[in-house]
């Protein structure tokens, strides 16, 4: 009895992780259907430009036609990026029309095109497919009898339904489906991807390149967000704690001169000279707060969030599913982000509502926070979204914007935290 107990724990968490596979390589191939479709769109473009360059017409469009390539094999790189991987980026299109279609870059994106918009679109639709079929057969016997009698069953099961029993029996094959869903929908996620991660990703020789080029970047912007950070917190120390600390050496001076003649006047001038330094000790923790929270070193960045968004001035909902603790430096720079953008929003969205929501999936910090404000947030206008992007970059990380006009605005932060 003690043995049978025992395998439970083991199979039902196998049958979790696989159910939860299922899920995940569903949620890859719909979102791999959606750039199949377009790059089905595109291909037809593509093809549109091809045939029109017979007559000349063409080769004035070839740069369009480029160009919503690049777009959607952007998108494909993105996506493939938030599943896995990273996918790098290709080397910006070339100005010269022949330049371009000469690119070893563009000649795979154009390949990828044409089998994601051919494999890739059946792939997505053969999986998206079989969970639809286990619903529907598994549903059948509740609404079979809304069919007139004697029709066949739905999808494979193309036998008459007499019955309650033959409806059942339909219901039986969507647990079959069910399974094979499960099973399958994996690797079909997988199969769908390869072209993206095989055609999509530069050569060794460009890709080591790019990602020189890539860390030259964040090391400059490493460096300007170090640059800023000591910037402002010298402003703080020079306009704040150094001109209490230069109010109490004054104070305790003239009660140095009046302690003789005058005890009353010195003890005003100690009184003031007391508050100065408590004053200047109180912006000193505010300036050590702002280099690393105490919060977060005792309660976690869980905690940390939630004092955040108690004292946020627009009501706020935090949702947090973090398993494990991340670097300092990383959990601080999450921290950084929500009470800069949490700033924002109670400044600037007038919003009535905001939601921070944190995730932390395959070694990486997912962060979301979203208002419902007025939107058109620019990060050229100075409304910290620059030194936020600053602050994720430096840790190789991405920061996705969006704010269209009249909202909502919607931050999207990944961290690596592995």
């Amino acid at each position: 009895m003690s043995i049978e107990k025992s395998g439970k724990g083991p199979r039902r968490g196998f049958l979790l992780s696989r159910l939860g596979l299922g899920v995940d390589a569903l949620e890859h191939l719909v979102g791999g259907l959606g750039t199949a479709l377009l790059a089905l769109a595109a291909v037809v473009w593509v093809m549109i430009v091809a045939l029109s360059c017979l007559i000349g017409i063409g080769f004035l469009l070839i740069p369009s036609a480029l160009q919503v390539t690049r777009a959607i094999a952007d998108r494909e790189r993105a996506r493939l990026t938030r599943w896995g991987p990273e996918v790098v980026g290709a080397e910006p299109l070339p100005d010269g029309r022949w330049e371009a279609v000469r690119n070893p870059s563009v000649r795979r994106e154009l390949g990828w095109l044409l089998l994601h918009a051919t494999f890739g679109f059946l792939i997505g639709l053969l999986g998206l497919t079989l969970p639809l079929y286990a619903v529907q057969s598994l549903t059948f016997p509740l609404w079979y009898g809304l069919l007139p009698p004697g029709t066949n069953g739905p999808g494979l099961a193309a036998w008459r339904i007499d019955g309650l029993a033959d409806a059942l029996v339909v219901g039986l094959t969507g647990i079959a489906w069910f399974v094979i869903a499960v099973a399958v929908n994996p690797v079909l996620a997988r199969v769908q991807a390869w072209t993206g991660r095989r055609l999509l990703s530069p050569s060794a020789e460009v890709d080591l390149s790019l990602r020189v080029s890539q860390l030259t970047s964040t090391r400059a912007a490493a460096l300007d967000a170090h640059a800023v950070e000591l910037r402002r917190i010298e402003r703080s120390l020079h306009d704040g704690a150094q001109n209490r600390l230069v109010a109490v050496t004054v104070f305790v001076g003239a009660a140095r001169r009046a302690l003789t003649r005058d005890p009353a006047t010195a003890e005003v001038a100690l009184a003031h000279a007391q508050d100065a330094a408590e004053q200047a000790l109180a912006e000193l923790r505010m300036v050590a707060r702002g280099i690393l929270p105490p919060v977060l070193e005792d309660r976690g960045l869980a905690g940390a969030l939630t004092s955040l968004v108690s004292s946020c001035g627009v009501p706020c909902d935090l949702d947090i599913d973090v398993s494990t603790r991340c670097a300092a430096s990383v959990e601080a720079t999450a921290y950084f982000v929500v009470a800069e953008a949490l700033t924002n929003i109670t400044r600037h969205s007038g919003a009535t509502g905001a939601a921070v929501v944190l995730r932390q999936e395959s070694n990486k910090l997912q962060l979301r926070i979203e208002d419902d404000g007025r939107g058109g947030a620019d990060p050229e206008m100075g409304s910290g979204l620059t030194g936020i992007r600053r602050r994720v970059e430096a840790f190789d990380g991405r920061l996705t914007l969006t704010s269209p006009a009249g909202g909502p605005t919607i931050i999207e932060v990944e961290l690596p935290c592995g």
